[in-house]
């Protein structure tokens, strides 16, 4: 059980982030400030170093708090009984869904890099997490024999690393470094159709924003073999 220091000290972090979100609301990542956040909730800014030493550090903290909890919305559409395509396509939902319900946060993930600001390694389990689940998806459907026949390239450590190999579905037979490159085309298209709605560049393109996701969405899903299943 946590002290009562230690509660306090999470509670105040808590309140430090929320208010940090609300900056990024406000005036964007770029122009985000520790002091800005200290005159918000009444603190000194030399008390608010205690939590966050750094203005990147609080950057950091909340590229974590945002690609987790875009990773569990993900994971939370995902039923593995499901058919893949229907997997598939429940993530990618859940993902566009959260981009619309936290389009501040969904662009300091996707969105124009912060001026000086270099993430660290901390923040890439966190931001692997729907890649892992989407490759969660499409490993269990090799595994199922749910995949057209591989053309069967050969492997090359020099165009698909082998961490992301361990993310889109591992090692099988029926994934070999054509289909990976399809799932990384797919995997940042995803992204790429989300990010297009979200800043305005859809308008006068597109009227039905669920129908041509939905859409495009299955056609990614084709691209590396994940294909309705008739029962």
């Amino acid at each position: 059980m946590p002290t009562a220091r230690e509660r306090v000290r999470a509670e105040l972090t808590a309140e430090i982030t929320e208010a940090a979100r609300r900056q990024l609301a406000e005036v964007g990542a770029a122009a985000l400030s520790l002091r800005a956040v200290a005159r918000e909730l009444g603190m000194a800014s030399s008390a608010l170093y205690r939590y966050f030493p750094s203005r990147d550090d609080l950057l950091t903290r909340l590229i974590i708090d945002g690609y987790d909890a875009l990773g569990e919305a993900a994971e939370k559409a995902d039923d593995p009984a499901a058919p893949p395509l229907e997997r598939w396509l429940a993530i990618c939902r859940a993902v566009r869904h959260w981009a619309r319900e936290h389009p501040h946060e969904y662009a300091l993930l996707y969105g124009s890099p912060v001026p000086g600001y270099q993430a660290p390694k901390d923040t890439v389990p966190a931001a692997s997490r729907v890649g892992v689940r989407l490759g969660m998806v499409l490993g269990d459907a090799a595994r199922a024999g749910q995949l057209p026949p591989p053309a069967r390239v050969e492997r090359d450590p020099r165009l698909v690393s082998d961490d992301a190999v361990a993310v889109l579905g591992g090692d099988h037979p029926d994934l070999d470094d054509a289909v990976r490159v399809r799932a990384l085309l797919a995997w940042s298209a995803i992204y790429g159709t989300i990010s297009f709605e979200l800043f305005g560049h859809f308008v006068g393109s597109v009227e039905d924003g669920d129908r041509y996701f939905d859409l495009t969405m299955t056609e990614l899903a084709g691209l590396i073999g994940l294909r309705a299943v008739h029962r």
